[in-house]
């Protein structure tokens, strides 16, 4: 698993690039996004443009990264597929995170 990261706008977006977020990669998820967010400030847009599976224990990577954050930063989602909004809203965590349906949409938004 590896993440992009580029900076647009004022917000910081890490993109992962791998087609699942399950159990055989979560704990790398999460040591992958403390090491991505150590030091930034301000809103973070993980985009889940490529993943098109995601099970509980990817779920829970990516709350743990939320609570992993520093204050002052925020962890939005933005590009989830069929599949992964599906997870998101069954899991209620649609209302924990704010969820963009595009990179584009998630900058230009001021959700942080």
């Amino acid at each position: 698993m590896e993440f992009s990261i580029n900076a647009s706008d004022g917000a910081t977006i890490i993109t992962v690039q791998a087609a699942r977020i399950d159990a055989a990669v979560a704990i790398r998820f999460k040591d992958l996004m403390q090491n991505a967010t150590d030091g930034l400030d301000g809103r973070i847009i993980l985009d889940l443009t490529q993943v098109d599976f995601i099970d509980s224990s990817g779920l829970g990577a990516i709350v743990a990264s939320m609570k992993q954050l520093q204050p002052g930063q925020k962890l939005e989602l933005a590009s989830l597929n069929t599949n992964v909004d599906k997870v998101f809203r069954l899991t209620r965590m649609d209302t924990v995170f704010p969820i963009h349906n595009d990179i584009r949409t998630a900058v230009s938004s001021h959700a942080g």
